[in-house]
């Protein structure tokens, strides 16, 4: 639902500034509490943690009623951190399960039945904006989303968060070979904490910083300056609906390759990432090619023809399918990131802890990304620097992804850099599940 909102731009508001002000308040706590998610979620469990931050998300996007009547984005802002804590802890959960959970040739199945189980919320949340807009016409006036559309997501959120309450702790799991989930049963505070510092020390994971930071970036620029500057109103909502259909598809064919058991799993992964390279860059530079007709939007746009309507298709074809392959290319770039982790060890603990990482390095770009747009930074500069970050990111990904070894079912995460050394360096007590010493 999250999401749906963001992807109308400005959160269904007509003026992005209170939006991105928000969303830079929430990346900026999602960059602490991503990283100590880890250590949270071991402690406290997945349950009770991600039902408590599933309500964060309700309570933002509650805020806008109370902004829709009073024109006041204080208290909008003011959720936006709040939110930033509940999204680094539940999203470290997630990764969690995401990643710990599947058998070895099932991490891209399970990435992908989560990411479109993820971005169905956004195509239904799209659903939404775009009926109410669309009796509006082509040259209907912006206007906000109504309370009602708010509540809707509102209860949407709150009673996915009590879903939370439902879910099986990683104790019980059993896999449909028999075997259990891999994890250590003694943890505390200082221990998460020793873990947590580590984290830091890992070249690996250290590695992966670029990839990261880049991973979220775009979305300020593919949200605001693109679809919510160049289009309608209605034909935003359409596009919101469009893109996040288009993740769930590429998720699910990226999951094929992921899982191809045929090739070994660098081998796997170099394949994905130059996919990956081609794809983006050619999305990239598309997008420059359109960028260069505008400049401003969507009240005063200088697009030729002014903004692009659904209905006129000869101009929306081109720029509705570029919008199209940006979701493509996000649902690929975060599936194999998440692929990419999942080689790196089957401990759920050490999962949580290298998913809230990731997470909160994400959120270190998003927090730069938003404040792009809302200090409105040149369209065609917030173009640039998107293109670049996603090239700079390259040689460190191609690294790591060359160090990718075939299994590591039988594997603890090493503690120093020796990442998925052969199984025999490691062995698992099978009783207790517990990492012995050497």
């Amino acid at each position: 639902m999250f999401n749906a909102l963001s992807a109308t731009g400005g959160a269904g508001q007509v003026d992005r500034t209170v939006s991105n002000n928000t969303n830079t308040g929430i990346y900026c706590t999602f960059i602490i509490f991503g990283v100590m998610g880890g250590a949270i979620v071991n402690l406290f469990g997945i349950r009770y943690t991600i039902c408590i931050s599933g309500l964060t998300y309700a309570l933002n996007s509650a805020s806008y009623i109370y902004y829709n009547h009073t024109r006041l984005g204080a208290f909008s802002i003011a959720t936006g951190p709040i939110m930033g804590i509940g999204a680094g802890i539940l999203w470290s959960a997630q990764g969690m399960v995401m990643m710990a959970y599947p058998l070895e040739h099932q991490k891209g199945r399970f990435i992908s039945v989560f990411w479109i189980i993820f971005n169905l919320g956004g195509v239904i949340g799209g659903i939404v904006p775009f009926a109410i807009n669309y009796k509006l016409g082509k040259d209907g006036m912006a206007v906000p989303l109504p309370d009602v559309c708010y509540a809707v997501f509102v209860a949407l959120q709150v009673v996915g968060a009590l879903c939370a309450l439902l879910l099986s702790p990683p104790s019980r799991v059993v896999r449909e070979d028999g075997s259990h989930v891999v994890m250590a049963h003694y943890t505390g505070v200082r221990h998460e904490a020793r873990e947590l510092v580590k984290l830091f020390f890992n070249p690996w994971i250290l590695l992966l910083i670029p990839l990261s930071l880049g991973s979220n970036f775009f979305y300020s620029y593919q949200f605001g300056p693109y679809n919510g500057t160049l289009f309608t109103l209605r034909t935003r909502g359409l596009n919101s609906m469009i893109y996040w259909a288009a993740q769930m598809t590429a998720a699910y064919v990226v999951s094929l390759l992921h899982d191809r058991e045929t090739l070994s799993r660098r081998k796997r992964g170099t394949i994905s990432l130059v996919l990956l390279t081609v794809v983006t860059n050619i999305m990239w530079g598309l997008t420059l090619c359109v960028q260069l007709k505008y400049t401003r939007g969507p009240d005063n746009s200088d697009y030729p023809g002014g903004l692009i309507d659904l209905t006129e298709s000869s101009r929306a074809a081109g720029p509705i399918l570029l919008y199209c392959l940006m979701g493509a290319v996000d649902a690929h770039y975060q599936s194999f990131a998440y692929w990419l982790i999942g080689t790196m060890t089957n401990d759920s603990q050490m999962l949580a802890r290298y998913a809230g990482f990731y997470k909160g390095i994400q959120s270190l770009g998003a927090v730069v990304a938003w404040q792009l747009d809302a200090q409105h930074v040149r369209l065609l500069t917030q173009v640039i620097v998107n293109w670049g970050l996603f090239n700079f990111v390259l040689p460190f990904t191609f690294f790591v992804t060359s160090r990718i070894k075939n299994r590591s079912d039988e594997t603890i995460a090493p503690d120093d850099s020796d990442w998925l050394v052969p199984a025999d360096d490691y062995k698992l007590d099978e009783h207790r599940w517990n990492r012995l010493d050497i």
